[in-house]
């Protein structure tokens, strides 16, 4: 088993950046405390204030830069002499969010305010050179900001873009398969269920105008041809992304349970619980469920009687399809493709089955799919 990895949120580490970045500025502060203006304890909650905002940059980042900003100027104006380090922190986080233009403009605005305030507060040619110098490392720190901010973005945006290239290509590729998918269902299988179809069309018929019976088997394989058809039709519409004809469903389940019944077989449906809408792909599965096990009753099961229930609950919708076949726990079928693929359906609604011989005698298959009513 692999190791799994911790991976701290996006919102305790902004906060951890923040508390780290107050405490350095309260730090140098404290270290480099040579104050003239007797404007300690505003000075000193400026500098906590200006890292502090830093934990909301993400969310707000043009607002942490006006913070910080105000801040640097504060402190300044109080006498503490400490590069602006938060406001630093905030023009790469506005870059890195794609506001460059105000990043830039804030910077300006903020260098000329700074220069003027320090002018304002020390006097003398010296006064004079020391923020020029400071001014200029400044500038050198906050074009490396910039340009960190910026170079992240950019990354982003480079692995942003090739993620939606592979989404593209393989949504073009499933595009492409489905269509070969139903190009090949409509060469291999359209032809030989119609003739199919028109072959017993044509012996019914011909019996009825000859006044003879018609074998229910007969009658059973024309109506299996129709529904064969028009199942095969609507595959090859939702292959092909066309919607005019609409998925089997539950309405069409009553369907399934009649055609059992013609067969020989004494099919019944219950349904149970107050009846609301499911979604169309619960709706699709609980429909194929019942075919597959009506058919395999019909086929393999050596039964007289089916029953199909239908429960709507709130959160679920439950089937149980039951007959009186052969089988029992000592002669347990092997699992087919039709199983299988129940399964696989049920399994990929994030739902549970349960197939397997009766105590007494016949096979059971119980359903439960989960249905989202706040979608």
């Amino acid at each position: 088993m692999g190791k799994r990895r911790f991976e701290v949120p996006a919102a305790v580490g902004d906060w951890v950046i923040a508390v780290g970045v107050a405490s350095l500025m309260l730090g140098t502060g404290w270290s480099g405390e040579d104050l003239g203006t007797g404007l300690h304890l505003p000075g000193y909650a400026l500098l906590a204030l200006g890292g502090l905002a830093l934990a909301a940059r993400r969310r707000a980042p043009v607002v942490v830069l006006a913070v910080t900003g105000l801040c640097a100027v504060g402190y300044q104006a109080a006498g503490f002499d400490v590069l602006a380090v938060p406001y630093l922190v905030a023009v790469y986080g506005a870059v890195r969010a794609g506001h460059r233009v105000r990043a830039v403009t804030a910077s300006i605005t903020l260098l000329v305010t700074l220069q003027l305030t320090a002018l304002a507060l020390r006097d003398g040619a010296a006064a004079t050179v020391s923020v020029q110098a400071r001014s200029t490392l400044e500038l050198a720190w906050l074009i490396a900001a910039f340009a960190a901010g910026e170079a992240l973005r950019q990354a982003e945006q480079r692995a942003d873009e090739a993620e939606r290239t592979r989404e593209e290509t393989a949504r073009r590729r499933a595009d492409e398969e489905r269509l070969h998918i139903a190009r090949e269902l409509h060469d291999s299988l359209t032809h030989q269920i119609s003739v199919i179809k028109v072959q017993s069309e044509v012996v019914v018929h011909v019996a009825r105008r000859r006044g003879e019976n018609v074998p229910e088997a007969l009658l059973a394989i024309q109506e299996a041809a129709r529904d064969a058809s028009r199942e095969l039709r609507a595959t090859l519409s939702v292959l092909r992304d066309d919607d005019t004809t609409p998925p089997p469903g539950l309405g069409h389940i009553p369907e399934l349970v009649e055609r059992a019944g013609r067969s020989g077989l004494e099919a019944t449906l219950t349904i149970e619980g107050q009846r609301h809408d499911v979604p169309t792909a619960v709706g699709r599965t609980a429909y194929r469920i019942v075919q597959e096990s009506l058919t395999n009753v019909v086929r393999h099961a050596a039964a007289s009687t089916a029953s199909v229930r239908i429960d709507y609950r709130p959160d679920a919708l439950s089937l149980r399809i039951d007959d009186d076949g052969k089988a029992t726990p000592d002669t347990a079928p092997v699992p087919g493709i039709g199983l299988l693929g129940m399964r696989e359906r049920v399994t990929a609604l994030g739902g549970r089955l349960r197939a397997e011989p009766r105590t007494k005698g016949g096979f059971t298959v119980q359903v439960e799919l989960p249905v989202d009513r706040t979608s």
